[in-house]
């Protein structure tokens, strides 16, 4: 299998197994379409595609895992040939895994994928399909509170256009009951952007709405301490990647702006625990924010959140545009730990065609409601 550019590798599948099985797997590919025109600093999107990982033991195979591999076009290294390669090349392997609990065994899959380079969003695929199998099949990644009807906080997310739809946008999350809004800056004029947050100030206080921004890296490095404190007059909670990747000027831009910041798609491609702490000391943000999908998938986030917690830098979780099955493994992960400010997860409704489950958004919170079942008969 050929390498990619995404130097990421597996050393955790050992923690994963507990039972003695003979593993087969497939994978499938599904184009998802936007009910809306999303639009981003990046462009416009109006489809997205995932490939979903199934699998199962071979004497068993009404029990299955699944994973989504949802890379995100502009940001995510790899290409939908890529995950192909990969995916059947994890097949390839887990065909050959009879006695995963025998410490031979594990070796065998760890020394491969320590050898060959597994994408973000391949890594998340397997292990949220392996979590998955290992609890049953049924779409339990953890065992916790969020399955158990805990709800979790979530931001509002108003993406680009006019100065019209988005303030339009703004007007229906608040009216849904989300108290933070998370904005997408750096596509309109820039005085037309702080008219959209002067609109939410003028109504309602920091107390009763949070506003947080996303730039995208779209700000020039010349301007953007200007056009920081331009956005601090109206009580932003926090702005994600305001420069593009690599520029010199971050860790000088954080410490000095008037508004927390947040990194994002600085964090693609960090992948070793010496990496991560050596990026969080030199740059020193105020926040992360995790994306399974682009940042290693699940384990490697919780060694994200370890590095992070033990510098005081603050993090949330948000997803990358996956379908509910994505989005449904990153909300019990989240779950894990104590939530105490909104999430990036109010996305399961932007595709027309979603798969169908158990997934609620409701007054600003993403929750479970046990009375819907999942429906995976497109991806199964």
């Amino acid at each position: 299998m050929a390498k990619i550019g995404c130097q990421l590798y597996l050393p955790y599948i050992s923690s994963i197994f507990v039972a003695d099985m003979a593993l087969e797997a497939s994978f499938i590919k599904k184009t998802f379409h936007f009910s809306f025109k999303a639009r981003t600093s990046r462009g416009s999107m109006v489809q997205k595609d995932s490939w979903f990982l199934k699998v199962w033991d071979q004497g068993n195979p009404e029990v299955f895992g699944v994973g989504e591999a949802g890379p995100l076009p502009g940001l995510s290294p790899e290409t939908g040939e890529d995950i192909e390669k990969q995916l059947a090349e994890v097949i390839k392997v887990l065909a050959k895994v009879t006695n995963i609990h025998q410490l031979s065994s594990l070796l065998q899959v760890q020394e491969h994928f320590r050898k060959e380079a597994l994408c973000s969003s391949v890594i998340f695929a397997l292990e949220t399909a392996l979590f998955d199998l290992k609890n049953g099949g049924s779409r339990m990644i953890y065992d916790n509170s969020f399955l158990k009807g805990k709800a979790i906080p979530i931001n509002g997310l108003v993406w680009m256009g006019g100065l019209d739809d988005m303030l339009q946008q703004v007007s229906i999350k608040l009216y849904e009951g989300f108290t933070c809004i998370k904005i997408k800056v750096g596509g309109l004029n820039f005085e037309k952007e702080l008219d959209i947050l002067q609109f939410i100030r003028r109504k309602y206080f920091r107390d009763e709405v949070t506003i947080r921004l996303d730039a995208n890296g779209s700000f020039k490095t010349e301007d953007a301490l200007y056009k920081l404190a331009d956005c601090s007059r109206y009580d932003v909670h926090s702005i994600e990647q305001p420069i593009k990747v690599g520029a010199p000027l971050l860790a000088e831009l954080c410490a000095k702006s008037p508004i927390p910041i947040a990194l994002d798609e600085e964090l693609i491609g960090i992948n070793s625990p010496a990496a991560k702490i050596q990026l969080l000391e030199r740059i020193k943000p105020q926040f992360i924010i995790l994306k399974p999908s682009l940042h290693g998938g699940l384990l490697s986030c919780e060694e994200w959140i370890s590095v992070a917690e033990a510098r005081k830098i603050g993090w949330w979780m948000t997803s990358a545009l996956e379908s509910n099955v994505g989005l449904n493994a990153i909300a019990q992960f989240t779950a894990n730990y104590p939530v105490e400010i909104p999430q990036g997860l109010g996305t399961g409704t932007i595709y027309s065609d979603n798969i169908e489950s158990p997934l609620v958004v409701k007054k600003g919170f993403l929750t479970v409601d046990s009375k819907q079942n999942w429906d995976l008969s497109e991806i199964s």
